[in-house]
């Protein structure tokens, strides 16, 4: 099962996806929300190529667990893409994963400018893995 994932947020969507096998999540883009939100032809493309199952969104909770306003919008929005996509959602927590996307190119030695365009592709990759990996869990039980 091949999945797409996104990490929704106000000015940029960073898009991860899995290997054919659906083992392992790579990041593939960042590109503004806008595109994403619109169904322009660059995530077009990126579904053509991809060719997604299922979209994975992360879901924005609170550090207490709860769906504050983010979460309700980007909940509300991978909706929105999935059902014109044509494909299931699935939301997965993605607290923690943009500063773990940090630290990881922090220490691929980025500077903050050179990061900012690739953060929220590799915090999507983060939790899409997260999913995957209790995807597998769970099928092992």
């Amino acid at each position: 099962m091949r999945a797409l994932a996104l990490d929704i947020g106000d000015a940029r969507i960073g898009i991860a996806a899995t290997d054919a096998g659906g083992t392992v999540a790579s990041p593939v883009k960042v590109l503004p929300a806008a595109e994403v939100l619109s169904h322009a032809a660059s995530f077009r493309r990126i579904l053509e190529d991809v060719e997604p199952d299922v979209l994975v969104c992360g879901r924005p909770r609170t550090l207490s667990g709860e769906d504050g306003p983010q979460a309700r919008k980007a909940m509300e929005q991978g909706r929105a893409i999935a059902e014109r996509a044509g494909l299931p959602v699935e939301f997965v927590d993605e607290r923690l994963s943009s500063a773990e996307a940090k630290r990881i190119l922090r220490a691929e030695g980025l500077s903050e400018r050179k990061m900012r365009g690739r953060v929220d592709m590799v915090a999507a990759s983060l939790f899409l893995q997260t999913w995957l990996d209790a995807r597998t869990d769970d099928q092992q039980r």
